[in-house]
């Protein structure tokens, strides 16, 4: 089975999958209702329960936002062809679920959610460097000393992970 195919069956019948994404929020809604203010967060049980909800919403989104990437920078596809279950709703989600638990609790006292960020600062270069090298042509890289392409690279990275730490 295909990627193609798998987004076709998604497409053909969304309940399941549009289901399971608006059920994160909701999820994510309820236990800030029911997380008692008073609990400091670090002895709070809703720390895991908010790291388990956090990654439901946060793979479907990163995938959506790199095949949406993908899509529009290297296969050139229209933004009018966007199928917003598949590719719009888990980022929507994400962002709803992120904001929400933000609400309520800092990121810190969430397990493990610096590992999303690690992930997805090591997806953007990585799409960044295939972006680069596809539009590069390759008389230009003979030009270019390489340790100043292997400079620009920690330079971005460096840029991204400091851009997505202040983003939230």
């Amino acid at each position: 089975m295909t990627l193609e195919q798998i987004f076709q069956a998604i497409s053909t019948n969304p309940n399941g999958l549009l289901l399971f994404l608006l059920a994160i929020p909701l999820a994510t809604f309820l236990v800030n209702i029911w997380q008692d203010p008073q609990i400091h967060p670090q002895q709070s049980l809703a720390r895991y329960t908010y790291a388990v909800l956090a990654y439901l919403a946060c793979i479907p989104g990163i995938f959506a936002v790199t095949l949406n990437v993908y899509l529009f920078l290297f296969e050139r596809q229209s933004i009018w062809k966007l199928d917003l279950i598949i590719q719009a709703l888990p980022i929507i989600t994400m962002a709803i679920t992120l904001v929400l638990i933000k609400w309520k609790m800092p990121f810190e006292y969430v397990p493990q959610l610096e590992r999303l960020s690690g992930f997805m600062t090591i997806i953007t270069a990585l799409i960044g460097i295939l972006w680069f090298v596809d539009r590069l042509r390759l008389y230009a890289v003979t030009y270019i000393p390489f340790q100043y392409i292997i400079i620009g690279f920690i330079i971005v990275l460096v840029a991204i992970r400091y851009g997505w730490k202040k983003l939230f």
